[in-house]
């Protein structure tokens, strides 16, 4: 069992937020004291369009959910991103660390998927690992928000890296945001298939076994929202940005 004090602040945030909601019981986000990383999929699968060559791309979409959501996420939590894929590296090597967590990220965060241009590999487990890394998770909590639409393609094993994190880390949540996959994108081969093999993800293990969130996504709205519900803080919800911005 890991034991995890929490500050004096940070406890005064979840009672808040508990009073605030009901007394439903929060994510382990709201406290957005917490640093984050989002782990962004820029693969080559990124740029395929929807069944029959329907729709658009799915970076398209992606771009869309980012632009929606960060101004109301970034101004009450540090953020850092990481994106994989792209790269002038050998494929699963392309695992790029754009920033560690700063304050007001959103602007950041939006510019540097916008200029995604999907190609390469999904070296997904990999990338966890680093911003896990970013994180200082040995030593302090931390969250990891991963947003892909495919399976591990670079040989990592996802629930493996989940244990370890588990085992290792003072508090360290990981959320997988699975984004219009299909088919066998998140199918595995060999034993880390085993225990998810009837899940629809392998890479959901990630979530399952650190106390995160797995959601399925298949358009821009429902990608902002889960974005919103891993990464914001559940006491302040983007309709009450939006009326704090009309307002002001």
């Amino acid at each position: 069992m890991r034991l995890n004090p929490i500050p004096t602040m940070a406890a005064a945030f979840c009672v808040t937020a508990l009073t605030l909601t009901g007394g439903r019981p929060a994510l382990a986000v709201s406290d957005c004291s917490v640093d984050a990383m989002v782990v962004f999929d820029g693969s080559g699968s990124m740029a395929e369009m929807g069944f029959n060559h329907l729709g658009e791309p799915r970076i398209i979409e992606a771009r869309r959910a980012v632009r929606d959501v960060m101004p109301y996420i970034s101004p009450y939590r540090r953020m850092g991103l990481i994106v994989y894929g792209p790269g002038n590296e050998d494929q699963c090597a392309n695992i790029d660390l754009r920033f560690a967590p700063v304050p007001s990220a959103g602007p950041d965060v939006v510019r540097a998927v916008d200029g995604l241009e999907p190609s390469g590999e999904t070296p997904l487990t990999e990338a966890v690992e680093r911003a896990a890394q970013v994180l200082e998770y040995r030593i302090k909590p931390g969250v990891v928000v991963l947003v892909t639409d495919g399976r591990e393609t670079c040989g990592g094993a996802p629930c493996q890296l989940a244990a370890e994190l588990v085992a290792d880390s003072v508090d360290l949540t990981v959320h997988v945001i699975g984004f219009k996959i299909r088919g066998d994108f998140f199918g595995w081969q060999g034993k880390e298939r085993e225990a998810y093999e009837n899940a629809g993800t392998v890479a959901r293990c990630l979530a399952d076994r650190t106390g995160g969130e797995y959601r399925s996504t298949e358009t821009a709205e429902e990608l902002a929202k889960a974005l919103d519900e891993t990464l914001g803080c559940p006491v302040i919800s983007r309709a009450d940005a939006r009326r704090r911005q009309t307002a002001g």
